[in-house]
């Protein structure tokens, strides 16, 4: 008799291997952090904690590839604008009023709405980012995040030595953390002088951590970049020697087939971000070439400020159909493709697919479950279609990361949900006070 720290049983269990394993009546066990079995019911199976999912879908979690996550206290500051105005007139200078706590309050308004709706790893830039991993590890989610670094004084670190200083230590406290991983994180080539881009890729290096940055978002920035040292985005990377495996770029929006070569060439990552870019008006990045040339692609939803919610599995629709308009093939982008993406794919993007992204043997036991005994799920012919056309985040009933049942029946079992949530009414009255 085989015995689990935990059981889930009687599931459509979708792997996500790389033979795209399904087992139509599965079992997956779970010890300590682990996946230690998966396969077909057996009466001999037994788990301290069994779990019934009664025919649902048992799933990789979810992985967002680039969010602000405490952005969730600006949900709905500043809509419908130009990405430089929204910036510079609104989102900079809230944030220049911001301190640790707002920081942290938001941060674990996001982790809830994500794991309430299957994320169970977030990658995330933002400021104070040492809140952003003390509410992760609270709020028991899997996450990689970063101090944004710019030419500006910031309200965290102030000057930029500050702010390497800052990063070094990040990498330093968290070092060997279950679920907390740190990267160096640039803002971007318009908001960064080439000094500051070279010291981050050097600190990324030597602590052998990624360096994440937003890349080629908007025409303007492009623009700004040719405008200025008299090369496209990737060109400028490229020269100051920045592009390598270890480079997960954000967006990629504005791209000529040269600069996608390159990506490919030095097998940089690339986070897709299309709800975000429809929003701001960016455009829309040609997915299609970037996963024809090979190049790692996870899906992000960015902030709550210019998405502007946290759900993958909004994300993930937006994201198979928004290239089937955009080049008038509903071939492109199938539902399976991007399920990978928000998986499997995610994974090898931040790079962590050795220990999540799939279901299989001695990974670390992040998943979910998807409750299918809904009128919106009913018939099911495709389960890949279902989770991508169909699912909602709220559809999702359990949620297990790093071994850890962190959501049973949709009750939160390590946060206190009313409380984190009028601590983000609270903290909206101050952003309201900043704008009048």
């Amino acid at each position: 008799m085989e015995n689990f720290d935990i059981l889930l049983k009687n599931g459509i269990v979708l792997t996500m291997d790389k033979n795209a394993t399904i087992i139509k009546n599965g079992c997956v066990g779970i010890k300590s952090d682990q996946i230690v079995y998966i396969g077909d019911i057996d009466e001999n199976l037994k788990g301290k904690k069994e779990i019934n999912i009664n025919g649902g879908i048992i799933l990789p979690g979810l992985i967002n590839g680039h969010t602000h996550a405490s952005m969730s206290l600006f949900r709905g500051m500043a809509d419908d604008l130009h990405l430089m105005d929204w910036l510079n007139n609104y989102i900079f200078p809230a944030e220049q009023r911001m301190d640790a706590n707002f920081v942290y309050n938001g941060a674990l308004l996001a982790c809830v709405e994500m794991i309430m709706s299957g994320t169970t790893t977030f990658c995330d830039m933002y400021l104070f980012e040492d809140e952003v991993a003390k509410a992760a590890n609270k709020a028991n989610i899997r996450c990689l995040v970063g101090e944004v670094l710019f030419d500006f004084p910031s309200p965290n670190y102030g000057q930029i030595e500050k702010g390497f200083e800052y990063t070094k230590e990040l990498i330093k406290k968290w070092k060997g953390h279950p679920t907390v991983s740190i990267a160096v994180e640039p803002h971007a080539l318009y908001t960064c002088s080439p000094d500051l881009l070279k010291k981050a890729n050097e600190i990324a290096l030597e602590n052998n951590v990624p360096l994440i940055l937003h890349l080629s978002e908007t025409k303007t920035e492009v623009n700004e970049i040719k405008n200025k040292y008299n090369k496209l985005p990737i060109d400028h990377l490229e020269n100051l020697g920045l592009l390598g495996g270890h480079l997960i770029a954000d967006h990629c929006v504005h791209l000529n087939n040269d600069e996608m070569d390159k990506l490919a060439k030095y097998d940089v990552k690339v986070i897709y971000n299309p709800e975000s870019n429809m929003k701001l008006a960016s455009g829309m990045a040609p997915i299609k070439e970037l996963k024809s040339k090979g190049i790692t692609v996870g899906i992000g939803t960015d902030g709550c400020a210019s998405n502007n919610n946290l759900d993958l599995f909004s994300e993930m629709d937006i994201a198979a159909k928004l290239p089937k308009v955009q080049y008038l093939d509903p071939t492109i982008m199938d539902a399976f493709t991007v399920l990978k993406m928000a998986t499997i794919d995610g994974a090898k993007a931040l790079g962590i697919d050795k220990i999540t992204g799939s279901i299989e043997f001695g990974k670390k036991a992040d998943i979910i479950v998807i409750d299918t005994n809904k009128p919106h799920l009913i018939p099911m012919y495709n389960p890949y279609s279902h989770i991508v056309y169909s699912a909602c985040g709220s559809d999702v009933i359990h949620s297990i990361i790093n071994g850890k049942l962190v959501m049973e029946d949709r009750n939160l079992l390590y946060l206190d949900l009313q409380e984190i949530m009028n601590k983000g009414i609270e903290e909206a009255q101050r952003v309201k006070s900043w704008l009048m």
